[in-house]
């Protein structure tokens, strides 16, 4: 076991700080090729885990709002609302920085929402306690409906819109 191996599993800080500097002065012979391709590896993994993380709450609370929020009291009405706009809002604030911060994640995102829909409706049939069937299959919103900030759905405008 090389020195910066044993360094990965004893000090991952200077073990990536030394990774820096070997590839900074174009050291390649001396990495530890195997861990740094676990790592890059995990950050991949991680920025799609957070992609698909942040989708489906967006999506579960797109379905909340279209399917339950019109058959809620005036009083209830008022306070989901709210709620379900303001989880609306940040996650796709959060997604647009994620989409600006790791780019390449564009090209995987259709695929994130059809991996992440499932789940979506899942959730949102357990929170509204409505049956599962009452969702569409696949997931009824364009990617431009889930950076609208002005989407909401269930609306005519929307319909008209984004279909």
């Amino acid at each position: 076991m090389s020195e910066l191996s044993i360094l990965y599993q004893t000090d991952y800080a200077t073990w990536a700080q030394r990774h820096a500097e070997l590839l900074r002065a174009g050291r390649y012979t001396e990495l530890d090729l195997e861990h740094l391709l676990d790592e890059l590896s995990d950050m991949s993994k991680s920025e799609r885990r957070e992609l698909e993380s942040r989708l489906l709450i967006l999506l579960a609370h797109l379905l909340k709002w279209e399917y339950q929020y019109r058959d809620l009291s005036d009083r209830w009405r008022e306070f989901k609302g709210d709620s379900w706009r303001t989880t609306i809002v940040e996650q796709r604030k959060q997604l647009a920085v994620l989409l600006r911060q790791a780019p390449g994640l564009k090209s995987i995102f259709p695929d994130a929402i059809t991996s992440a829909y499932t789940d979506a409706v899942d959730l949102a049939s357990k929170e509204t306690r409505l049956p599962p069937e009452t969702f569409p299959a696949l997931c009824p919103y364009h990617v431009a409906a889930l950076f609208d900030d002005d989407y909401y759905p269930g609306s005519a405008q929307n319909e008209d819109d984004h279909g």
